[in-house]
């Protein structure tokens, strides 16, 4: 039995900390939000008063939090009340200067840190099977593997302090580029009276095979589990996918990268969710691919 403090239990945050609870763990939580404290109550999760009571006698502290600027907030906090050469673990997804920021001032507090953001949104959370993408040092991250294990199916050491968050950019980089690539095609297929499921058949076994269209499809039918198919709920909310892209672009500034797609990819995120709304599945783009707007050109 491992003594964890869980401070975030939102979204992802709570669904984990149940996990390492009902695995065994002693797990204290805390959360700004009551109703986010309210979700994990009763559920083998203890809420503490506030989150330097929270890591007091914790051996692990994970944070999943929405930004670097709460991560540093956070850990400015609660370091001090925390027990010597405890392990803080951050699940959040923040840009990299922030989280090697975060390292460094667990470091100086004489403490161990992993950056060790996730893939699999609400549903992986839930069902426990997450992929984390670890940075730090590598004892710390085989510190931190066994409770990731629990909480997810598989880890993946990624390099040094930051590393992590370096992997989970540049793979959701990918993943927003490649979103509005497959989007194009269907509503292309459409207007050449091509079939949904055609079509899916083709490129789901050719050289357009990519995870955006086989798991995450954008319309409806082929893949069953797609939000597609739930008029866009749940899944990976758009506002979080713009919100990653950003992180890329602005780590892509710092190091001289042209993202040429990324920007394009970000501009036509931005402008989705100011008319759609921020919370449907980023899948939901077609919808806008398919608009008059976009058909005659005003993009």
């Amino acid at each position: 039995m491992t003594r964890v403090a869980v401070i975030g239990l939102g979204n992802m945050g709570g669904p984990m900390a149940v996990n390492l609870a009902s695995a065994g763990h002693q797990v204290q939580g805390f959360d700004l939000s009551a109703p986010a404290r309210d979700g994990v109550a009763g559920h083998g999760v203890t809420i503490a008063a506030d989150g330097r009571a929270a890591v007091a006698e914790a051996d692990v502290v994970i944070t999943m939090l929405p930004a670097g600027a709460h991560v540093l907030a956070c850990y400015q906090e609660i370091l001090s009340a925390a027990a010597p050469d405890t392990l803080f673990v951050d699940c959040s997804t923040i840009d990299v200067s922030s989280s090697r920021e975060a390292h460094a001032l667990v470091g100086k507090a004489g403490h161990r840190s992993v950056d060790a953001p996730v893939s699999g949104g609400v549903v992986g959370a839930t069902q426990a099977t997450l992929t984390f993408m670890a940075g730090g040092d590598a004892g710390a991250v085989a510190a931190a593997e066994p409770l990731l294990t629990v909480m997810g199916k598989r880890t993946v050491h990624c390099g040094g302090p930051g590393a992590g968050q370096a992997a989970k950019i540049c793979n959701n980089l990918i993943l927003g580029i490649s979103m509005i690539a497959v989007g194009e095609a269907f509503v292309l297929g459409e207007r050449l009276g091509l079939d949904h499921q055609a079509l899916f058949d083709v490129a789901s076994t050719a050289s357009g095979q990519c995870w955006a269209l086989t798991t995450n499809c954008p319309v409806p039918g082929p893949v069953p589990t797609s939000p597609a198919n739930r008029d866009y709920a749940g899944g990976f909310a758009s506002a979080l996918m713009l919100k990653d892209l950003g992180l890329a672009l602005t780590a892509a500034g710092e190091n001289g990268v042209d993202t040429v797609l990324g920007r394009t990819a970000a501009q036509l995120y931005t402008e989705f969710v100011e008319k759609d709304g921020p919370s449907r599945d980023f899948s939901a783009i077609i919808t806008d691919i398919r608009s008059e707007e976009r058909t005659h050109g005003q993009h």
